[in-house]
This record gives structure tokens, sequence and C-alpha cells, in this order.
């Protein structure tokens, strides 16, 4: 599995960006040489919430996405993963079908319609759906798995993405309850209470509360840790503060699904990064705002 990517903190921004990639590498007779990276250094997560004392910087530019010519997810649909037995359990047992339903709506709502200034001649973005929802456990008795899926890794404290990648290969490959990857298949994997997701040495609730990645651009897929800590709740309530992270992830995923080559800013990451945990209602629904080009302001 070549996950084309390593991870490191960018303080001023409170966020986690691929490496550069950027090696030196030396011939016979010529001098050392940069070897461009293989996949781009592109920021998306969710950072901390200011009240928990995260830097925020005016942008040191005006934003401005600009289309990489990579894909976009015109019709998207997300299936979601609930890792862990502690979801067959209250308070979580209560927040799946919240979770289950906030997609069930809002893939058909103004915020996918807000999105359409993105549409280039390829990809033309419309509403979706979502195509069903998992709690993967290796519990006895446990119907979400077909006999001889491969073992799951333990759920201890931490949870790193290399796990989360490798899980979503091997659960895809079963083809057990899981759909099979598409261009517009996003896997949307939640994390119970006291689980930490780590990327790159950076880990949720101290560096972010959510991101989004992919497994060499065929797999897509957000990595969502319960909102445990003032960093990723604010002054929401749980549920609220997952809604509006989960709607974060949703947008980058669609409009950059291969973070960098789609809609993306050098300088101010994706088009969530942005409007990061500036919030509105779309029905019952807390969503974050997103930037638009068009309205040159988060709407």
């Amino acid at each position: 599995m070549a996950t084309r990517s390593r991870t490191r903190g960018k303080a001023s921004r409170k966020t986690v960006r691929k490496s550069s990639g950027k090696t030196l590498r030396k011939t016979a007779g010529k001098p050392l040489r940069k070897i461009a990276p293989e996949h781009s250094d592109a920021i998306r997560i969710v950072p901390l919430h200011p009240q928990a004392g995260a830097e925020i910087v005016a942008p040191a530019a005006a934003p401005q996405l600009t289309y990489r010519n990579g894909p976009l997810m015109a019709s998207v649909e997300v299936f979601t993963i609930f890792w862990g037995a502690a979801w067959n359990s209250a308070p979580q047992s209560a927040m799946m079908p919240e979770l289950n339903n906030f997609f069930d709506f809002i893939l058909t709502s103004s915020l996918i319609d807000q999105l359409a200034e993105y549409n280039v001649a390829k990809y033309k973005i419309a509403h979706s759906k979502r195509t069903g929802t998992t709690v993967l456990t290796d519990l006895p008795g446990s119907t979400n798995r077909r006999p001889g899926s491969p073992s799951l890794p333990a759920l201890g404290t931490s949870v790193h993405d290399s796990a989360i990648q490798k899980m979503l290969q091997d659960e895809i490959a079963a083809g057990g309850a899981f759909p099979k990857a598409s261009a517009n298949t996003l896997y949307f994997i939640y994390f119970p209470p006291g689980v930490k997701v780590v990327q790159g040495g950076a880990g949720s609730c101290t560096s972010f509360c959510g991101y989004h990645n992919d497994v060499d651009g065929k797999i897509f897929y957000a990595a969502m840790p319960y909102p445990g800590c003032s960093g990723c709740i604010g002054s929401l309530q749980p549920i609220d503060a997952l809604t509006s992270t989960s709607s974060h992830e949703l947008c980058e995923a669609i409009t950059d699904p291969i973070p960098g080559e789609g809609w993306y800013d050098d300088t101010n990451g994706e088009i969530g990064d942005i409007c990061a945990w500036q919030t509105k209602k779309i029905g019952s629904y807390t969503v974050q705002l997103e930037w638009s080009n068009k309205a040159n302001k988060c709407v």
C-alpha cells in the first residue's frame, strides 16, 4: 500500500499538511537537485476551534480557489462507518441515526447547490445520496462483516491514518458491507470517545478535529474523531459539532478529493479551511460556511 503521504504541522494555521516530499538526489558529476513531490502538500483538516487557544491569523492573501485540473466528486455517494463497539451503547448509539439523517438531508440541500460555482466542463456537482452505513466491530455476533474478513486492528486509545487506510482497503476487498470504491464513493469514518486519531505525528483534539484524504487517488475518505475536547466542540453540542465538521470535510472532498489537485488556494487551503468554525443552519442542521469565489466571502 502506497499512501504517498507524510504529514507535518504548520503552526501559523494550526493545521496538518502533507509533506512536500522534496528530497535531494545526487548523480555522478551532478549537483544535488530537488525531486518533485508525488502528492501535493495540501491543507485538508478541520483546525481547532479558536476558543481552544488556536492561533487565528488573517489570510496572508485574499482567498481565491483555483482549479488544478484534478477530479471532483460530481455526485458523491456517502457511506458512513462507525468504528468501535462503543457506538452500540448510549449516548453514541443515538448519534448514529442523527448523523445518517444529516447526510440524507444535506446531500440534497442548498449546501450542495452552492458548490455549483465550482463546476467544470467534466464535472457538474449535483445532489447525491448516502448509500449505507455500518458499525465496524469484531465482537462475537457482529453481522456487519462476512466470514473470513480480515481481522480489525484493536481500537485502543489511538488509531493512525495508516491503519485507517488499511482497514478501508481490507474491508472493500472483503466484499462485505462496504461498497466498492469509485470516483464518487466517500467513506465517512466516525470514531468513539476516547480514541485519538493520529496523522503524521499530530493528533485529534491537539491539532485537528477531522480531515479527508485519499489512497492512491482511488479510495476517498474522511476521518472524524469524536468531539471530546473544547477545541473540537466550541460552544456547540457534540452532534452539532460533528455535523459542522462533517459538512466541512464533505464540501472539501467534493471540490478537492485528492487534496491540492481540485479547487485549492496555495496560501489558505481548501473551500472549508478558509471559513473554519463559521456556521449556519440549513434546516435543523448546523453546517459550516464555505468559501465562495463568486461572492468573495464565506457563505
